[in-house]
């Protein structure tokens, strides 16, 4: 079967879930044509012969301030469907990636071509974007104009089905981690460098977007402080860096806090990390988090959307309404302030993320893809 994968080339979620989808598809046998602009984060790290790039490039013309990229994404994927002869689209966020599906097939029709395309749901595609009314009615028409529809945990199916009038049914596949990958390995001299005096390690991962609340990061590592002497790993890039930078040199803590941005061998840096802060307004998932449990850290968390799906309260971490930091660094120190405890965590959140290992989840896509591509040939 020939894939076709659309997503953002990022390190948020929804990029990230999509280029690993296409590794592990690549490698079961599966030829992978990623279509975006640029070339997926981690997808440089190894050659796989079986996966393929298509740039969609944006001409630029003085008539145009904002240059029309769902435009030039329909023509691409017009184009590679054509020439390398796709079987299916399996389209990441809802736009402009399914609204230029839409199009495209729409080119293609013209042409006696078809192709099926499945739209997967992230999260900020229907909480925020999706919400917005200068985007909503095109996002529901592209989700209802999909063959099939998945979302990454069962609290975005249902924030979908309250936000928008849905026709289909709404497939859960959760978010996977790669378990070879994400794992704990021995990087002692490097937790030696950051806390030679044996300091606890908290880490955080996001794209520094406001929803991601990083500066409660910080205050949540204040009050850790204040009780146990601990380091703060900042990882990661965004529009709230210089703010929660300033903020950590106005409390004093500067000197305590790495921020190393954007980072492609995060696992290497959670290995060494004893607790994962992730005190984010909304997640749809929480693939970060999932990640950091691979790599055995347990999670300080809000109880906000799918996190409940994959944090276990008291087991792999603990949950916080959103806010409140104060009980977020009570739990934190609950988890830190003991050896034994802090082992057991670990050990928990391990069992918790092998949950979630690839092998489980990927031949839910490979029989999605198989049913779709059926139906649609017999319709």
């Amino acid at each position: 079967m020939k894939i076709g994968i659309v997503c953002y080339p990022t390190f948020g979620g929804s990029g990230v879930l999509a280029t690993e989808l296409g590794i592990a598809l690549s490698d079961k046998g599966y030829e992978v044509h990623f279509i975006t602009y640029e070339q997926p984060v981690r997808l440089n790290q190894s050659f796989h012969p079986n996966l393929y790039f298509h740039e969609v490039k944006v001409p630029t013309y003085p008539l145009f301030d904002f240059p029309p990229y769902e435009t030039a994404l329909a023509s691409t994927m017009a184009h590679v469907i054509t020439n390398q002869k796709l079987d299916i689209l399996h389209l990441h966020y809802a736009i402009p990636h399914a609204s230029a599906a839409y199009f495209a097939r729409q080119i293609l029709r013209k042409t006696g071509q078809d192709i099926p395309f499945i739209t997967t749901l992230h999260g900020t595609d229907i909480t925020l974007v999706g919400r917005d009314a200068t985007y909503a009615p095109v996002v529901a028409f592209s989700i209802n104009e999909s063959d099939a529809i998945t979302a990454v945990s069962d609290n975005l199916r249902e924030e979908t089905l309250r936000s928008f009038n849905i026709e289909k049914e709404i497939h859960v596949i959760h978010n996977f981690v790669d378990v070879k990958r994400f794992h704990q390995s021995d990087k002692n001299h490097f937790k030696q460098m950051l806390a030679p005096e044996g300091e606890r390690i908290l880490a955080h991962v996001s794209n520094f977007r406001t929803v991601k609340r990083v500066p409660d990061v910080v205050n949540i590592f204040a009050e850790v402080k204040k009780s146990i002497p601990a380091k703060l790993l900042m990882i990661g890039d965004g529009p709230e860096r210089q703010t929660v930078e300033e903020l950590a040199r106005s409390m004093g803590l500067y000197n305590d806090i790495r921020f190393l941005g954007k980072q492609e061998q995060i696992s290497e840096i959670l290995s060494i990390a004893d607790l994962f802060i992730l005190p984010s307004a909304t997640e749809s998932f929480g693939l970060s988090a999932l990640e950091a449990m691979a790599c055995g850290v347990p999670v300080i968390s809000t109880n906000a959307g799918g996190l409940p799906e994959i944090n276990i309260q008291g087991k792999t971490g603990f949950m916080s309404e959103v806010g409140n930091t104060s009980d977020m660094a009570a739990n934190a120190l609950k988890i830190l302030s003991d050896d034994n405890t802090l082992h057991h965590f670990k050990k928990a959140a391990l069992a918790q993320a092998r949950r979630f290992e690839k092998q489980h989840i990927i031949p839910q896509y490979e029989q999605l893809y198989k049913d779709v591509v059926a139906g649609y040939k017999r319709s």
